[in-house]
């Protein structure tokens, strides 16, 4: 495995503050979420960034490689051009599923779930990472992630998991210690034996994010600042290689420009304590050179039944957290519930982002809160969050909710304004009918 460049210490790029970012002292590098940008229409900021040298790298939320469907072609080319849009070295993405094909109909999570550390599902991503190399213009990196829960019937430690998914891909890890911290707490795996078991000549860089504890549950929030403890976790890992960057995460809450500054600043005394790298990352291999080119395993394919049996599991899985049927037997029902509960709370807070004028139409954030929780308690989002603030409105609507007559009103021209060309029939005619009294 080739080395990795160097990218030093950065931080991940969000548009709330995309001002002090421009103004952080020694920033080498930042991230961005590679499905919030546009290749032919980039940010002004991530622009000026690169042009001052800063590298960015795109980080992909939506793949789902430990999904029991083979990768999207179209989402895989579009990961593909933000890289070559940004110049990146590299992109990353999760060893997680995020949504379910099989049995139809389709179900999305809206967050990264664990796989099963399992054969089939090792056999499943392994395939999955391939396919993905190959679409890709540039190395790709895979994150380890935060859970709430373990599954059932688990043939492998996480380290021996990674271990194997680089010796049959030679892709690269990314590797978060924040949430082998979350780990640690939630399913009470040692981070010193994720890190001694894992191949750390295939590290790519490391995320660095805070959280909260409650009621012996670690809360992996990125909107909390960073603890000792993950800084401890980060000494660790800097104890046995010298990683080729790290990277503050912060996606909510966001403190002062002066509070970033200072977490990056301790964030830079572990990783970097004699102070030794050079202030400036190193020229980026161009997109498909010789640099980034270079064989990788190619593993078996992934048979069929394998792909069915990963699948109905990850369905009943699914399905338990968003759409109210039973817990599949051996999980930790209470864990299950809790995860629920933060997957509907994070719909809501998404939906609200995304259709920010629902809680002003519906009497505030809390009386938006508590009718999009009732709302999502047994109907699952299928379609991304713009589709489920539609389908949230027209829920309200059939049931001529809400019940002020002038908020009504207001909910259906926001509802026909983007509902496009094929609206239910059912709300039309509510909607023509409502119009009409209202004249």
């Amino acid at each position: 495995m080739k080395p990795m460049a160097h990218l030093g210490v950065g931080i991940g790029w969000r548009p709330e503050i995309a001002d002090a970012v421009e103004r952080l002292p020694g920033l080498d590098w930042v991230e961005v979420v590679a499905e919030n940008i546009c290749p032919g229409h980039l940010p002004d900021s991530l622009l000026r960034l690169r042009e001052r040298g800063v590298r960015v790298v795109p980080h992909g939320v939506s793949l789902g490689l430990g999904g029991a469907h083979r990768p999207d072609p179209q989402k895989l080319a579009a990961l593909g051009e933000r890289a070559v849009a940004l110049g990146a070295p590299l992109v990353t993405e999760h060893i997680a599923f995020v949504r379910t094909t099989t049995p139809a109909p389709a179900l999305e999570a809206g967050h990264l779930l664990p796989v099963p550390r399992t054969r089939d599902a090792l056999d499943v991503l392994c395939e999955n990472v391939r396919i993905a190399q190959d679409a890709l213009p540039v190395p790709l990196a895979l994150e380890n992630i935060a859970a709430l829960f373990s599954w059932p019937g688990e043939e492998m430690t996480e380290g021996r998991f990674l271990s194997e998914l680089v010796e049959r891909t030679g892709v690269r890890l990314l590797i978060d210690v924040a949430n082998l911290h979350t780990n640690r707490v939630n399913r009470g795996e040692d981070p010193a034996a994720v890190l001694d078991a894992i191949p750390l000549e295939a590290l790519a860089y490391v995320h660095v994010a805070g959280g909260f504890e409650r009621d012996g549950v670690w809360h992996d929030t990125h909107a909390h600042p960073v603890p000792g403890v993950v800084l401890d976790v980060l000494a660790q890992l800097r104890r046995r290689v010298d990683p080729p960057g790290v990277l503050l995460e912060r996606d909510d809450d966001f403190p002062p420009e002066d509070e970033l500054a200072g977490e990056l600043e301790a964030i830079r005394g572990v990783f970097d304590p004699a102070g030794s790298r050079p202030s400036a990352p190193l020229p980026a291999p161009a997109p498909g050179s010789a640099a980034n080119a270079g064989p990788h395993p190619t593993p078996d394919p992934a048979p069929d039944a394998v792909r069915t049996r990963v699948g109905l599991a990850q369905a009943a899985l699914l399905s338990a957290l968003v759409a109210g049927t039973p817990v599949p037997e051996g999980f930790d029902r209470q864990r299950i519930r809790v995860q629920s509960r933060s997957l509907a709370a994070k719909r809501a807070g998404v939906v609200a982002k995304v259709a920010p004028e629902l809680p002003g139409i519906l009497g505030g954030e809390k009386a938006y809160r508590e009718a999009f929780l009732a709302y999502a308690r047994n109907r699952p989002m299928t379609g991304g969050y713009r589709r489920d603030a539609l389908d949230f409105a027209e829920h309200l609507l059939i049931r001529e909710l809400p019940a002020d007559p002038a908020d009504r009103r207001r909910l259906t021209a926001w509802w026909q304004e983007r509902a496009g060309t094929r609206p239910a029939r059912r709300i039309v005619r509510w909607a023509r009918a409502l119009v009409g009294r209202a004249a």
